[in-house]
């Protein structure tokens, strides 16, 4: 299981517009060239549209239990 850095993952999608669907958010991710195992985190994600960055944070660290 990877741990997500916070910090690391912050500074990665706080270009992002919210609301994000998943896949723009993946596609946001790719094209930053984030690390590979937060890569693999965020296409786990459930399918939906997230609010905010915490709420993908959230999400994180629930998947990540």
């Amino acid at each position: 299981m990877v741990e997500v850095n916070l910090v690391q993952l912050q500074k990665n999608l706080n270009e992002v517009e919210y609301p994000v669907s998943k896949k723009n958010l993946i596609f946001y991710a790719e094209e930053k060239g984030v690390d590979e195992g937060v890569l693999r985190m965020l296409k786990n994600l459930p399918n939906k549209q997230y609010q905010t960055q915490a709420e993908v944070r959230k999400a994180l660290s629930e998947d990540n239990k």
